[in-house]
């Protein structure tokens, strides 16, 4: 993310020059009593703080894109010399031709047409439409019956699951969580698709129903997740704030390239943690966006998320004018500019040189910006108050190693994005539906989505892993070591 040099301005206004314009006028009037001149200050700080909020988007702060003002500059990529269109590699989704189509008409020539002569069979040209026929199925069982002479009943014995006069089939399940759990639609629209297109009445009830069925059957895969989580490498984390019955609720989240589990919580902090048991048992990286929190867990190394620090250096140097964020800031992205280039890893030489220019930056951001001093008579026990520009200094000082550590382990990467990119969907189902009833509804939702993520990641499809959990079967990875 490259930094301007642009400070604070709004409409084309310099606020910064104005602010001190104001001031060197307020303390050459002399007339101004201390009482007014205290409630010029007030007025200036109040404006100050206002334009900051103002420039604040989501290039320098934790706001989401969508907030952003038409003007806001958006992050653009690098000249690239690829050609418009798929690369090559890309795997595309163009219709083809299939070798055994459903159904074929023959089209044959009304000879009535053609000019006299003499025709001879010569095969045939071949178009294909492709179409959908979106049609409900009922399949009726009827069991033989037998009596004997002596007027007992024999009943041939019905299919597995087949326990009810009327019911619904697996299909119909699995669809129906697929259409709620991983597509988010609400049940009323669900209700609606089924009765409307399949002319299959369904509940609302019914379809809770489905997905707490599919709940219970995720329960050993929930525990491979996990097994599989502590045993890795590497783990990014993160939660969420999460709205259940119309109280704040927090929904956590440890995944990497190949597993998600989800896990909500009343809690936000350790005491959730420690409840679903994996970051306690956790021995590799934990990738996170410095969350106090999991600063309390030892017995793992730590990297932190660089977008970020990117995203905070940019803050400091237009809101507050630090020319050392700037440096690094495009430290930062040359780093990792170059580890991408290297394969994921740099060689220890070039990680160190690295190194001793982040911290020589440092040092001299100290003096740009140094540690606040108490003033001489306050007798105030306490940490003094920081600037954000100083908060960030401290914590990339004392955080070195956990800053860079994407240099030199290739496990690690540059950002905490896996994490944010797999808890993000939840964002979106807050957004469709607004909250969960439950607890044990958000409990459901949690296990189904980790479960869809993670197939999703090893190349199974979300229907496909719908109907092998119906069909009491798991996917062939989930017992892979």
């Amino acid at each position: 993310m490259a930094i301007s040099g642009q400070l604070v301005k709004l409409s084309g206004i310099d606020i910064d020059k104005v602010i001190q314009e104001t001031n060197e006028l307020i303390e050459q009037d002399k007339g101004l009593s201390p009482a007014s001149k205290a409630m010029f200050n007030i007025l200036i700080l109040l404006i100050e703080l206002l334009a900051k909020r103002i420039g604040l988007n989501s290039r320098n702060s934790s706001k989401p894109p969508s907030t952003d003002a038409p003007n806001v500059p958006k992050n653009k990529k690098g000249n690239s010399t690829n050609k418009p269109g798929g690369q090559s590699g890309h795997v595309g989704s163009t219709l083809e031709k299939v070798t055994t189509p459903d159904e074929t008409k023959v089209i044959s020539i009304d000879r009535a047409t053609l000019p006299q002569g003499q025709y001879r069979e010569d095969g045939f040209e071949t178009r294909q439409v492709f179409d959908i026929h979106i049609c409900r199925k009922v399949t009726e069982y009827q069991a033989q019956v037998l009596v004997n002479e002596k007027g007992q009943r024999f009943v041939a014995p019905f299919p597995d699951g087949v326990t009810k006069a009327v019911q619904y089939g697996k299909t119909v399940k699995a669809h129906a969580v697929y259409m709620s759990q991983y597509q988010l639609i609400p049940y009323g629209r669900i209700q609606e698709y089924f009765t409307d297109q399949l002319q299959i009445p369904i509940s609302k009830g019914s379809i809770f129903n489905f997905n707490k069925v599919a709940h219970g059957l995720l329960t050993e895969f929930s525990a491979i997740t996990k097994n599989h989580l502590i045993a890795s490498a590497r783990i990014n984390v993160d939660e969420t704030g999460i709205n259940i019955g119309g109280k704040r609720r927090w929904l956590h989240c440890a995944s990497n390239d190949l597993w998600t589990d989800f896990f909500p919580h009343e809690k936000r902090g350790c005491e959730a943690m420690d409840e679903r048991g994996i970051i306690a048992l956790f021995r590799g990286v934990l990738c996170h966006d410095h969350w106090k929190p999991y600063y309390r867990y030892v017995s793992c190394l730590h990297a932190l998320c660089n977008a970020h620090h990117l995203r905070e250096l940019l803050r400091s140097f237009e809101q507050d004018g630090q020319q050392w964020a700037k440096e690094l800031d495009e430290l930062l992205t040359a780093i990792n500019i170059e580890m991408r280039n290297a394969g994921g890893v740099l060689p220890e030489s070039v990680a160190k040189t690295y190194r001793q220019h982040y911290q020589k930056i440092l040092r001299r951001a100290e003096t740009e910006c140094p540690a606040p001093v108490r003033a001489e008579g306050d007798k105030k026990q306490g940490r003094l108050k920081r600037s954000k520009s100083r908060n960030l200094l401290e914590r990339l000082i004392k955080y070195e190693d956990d800053t860079l550590r994407f240099m030199t382990d290739i496990n690690v990467p540059f950002t905490n994005n896996q994490g944010e990119n797999d808890i993000r969907m939840t964002k979106v189902q807050q957004k469709i539906s607004g909250c969960f009833r439950s607890m044990e509804g958000a409990e459901i939702f949690c296990r189904v989505r980790g479960y869809l993520s993670t197939c999703q990641k090893h190349g199974v499809s979300s229907s496909q892993a719908m109907e092998l959990l119906f069909d009491g079967k798991l996917p062939d990875f989930a017992y892979q070591k």
